[in-house]
């Protein structure tokens, strides 16, 4: 946790001292499978913007190109060095078999899709890349996706933080005057479906 702190903690020096261009080696290099917190950068960053103090389009821009360029390294990787080899060097950054294999199901379950949401999903974003080049996906339709998904999660984290910065207020208002309607709704949503297996389980008998 302490090695996380200090790590978070550098992040937010580099960015305060290099702006918006700060992201885009941060997130190419966690898009190798280098354990750095990318959403923690974004948030820390939307917070910098909304504030006035880093430009949005600047963010957008560089945060986008930085997965990318980190995601088709990553696929060349996969595609020229093989799994071998990856497993042998990579396992200082979690390229581990058991992920690799995970990741591997994925693909074979979800095809194309798996590379336009893998930002989204913690170990996925790590390992989407290598995984498509080394089970040979075709390079054109990786950068397509891969590109539609990058700009997909840069925007909902960029837009999605400065939102709830600009409006925090209004939220935290609005919680605490919707807390007795959603305890009502919770409770009601509660009984129906115990009501509901009760039913199941008399029928059963």
């Amino acid at each position: 946790m302490d090695e996380l702190g200090q790590l978070v903690t550098g992040l937010e020096s580099f960015i305060r001292n290099y702006g918006a261009p700060a992201a885009f080696p941060i997130l190419a290099i966690e898009a190798l499978g280098a354990p750095v917190p990318g959403e923690t950068l974004l948030i820390f960053a939307s917070v910098l913007c909304a504030r006035g103090e880093m430009s949005f389009p600047a963010l957008l821009i560089f945060a986008w190109a930085g997965s990318v360029l980190g995601d088709n390294i990553g696929y060349m990787i996969g595609r020229k060095v093989g799994r071998p080899a990856i497993l042998h060097y990579g396992g200082k950054v979690g390229l581990t078999d058991a992920r690799i294999d995970a990741v591997q199901r994925v693909f074979l379950r979800f095809g194309s899709a798996t590379v336009m949401f893998a930002r989204f999903f913690n170990i996925l974003r790590q390992l989407n890349g290598v995984v498509a080049g080394m089970m040979g996906m075709s390079w054109w339709r990786f950068l397509l996706f891969n590109a539609i998904g990058a700009a997909l999660w840069v925007l909902v984290w960029v837009f999605g933080t400065a939102y709830f910065t600009d409006h925090f207020a209004t939220i935290v208002r609005l919680a605490h005057h919707t807390r007795f309607v959603i305890g009502v709704l919770a409770s009601v949503g509660l009984v129906l479906v115990l009501g509901f297996f009760v039913r199941r389980l008399g029928g059963a008998q």
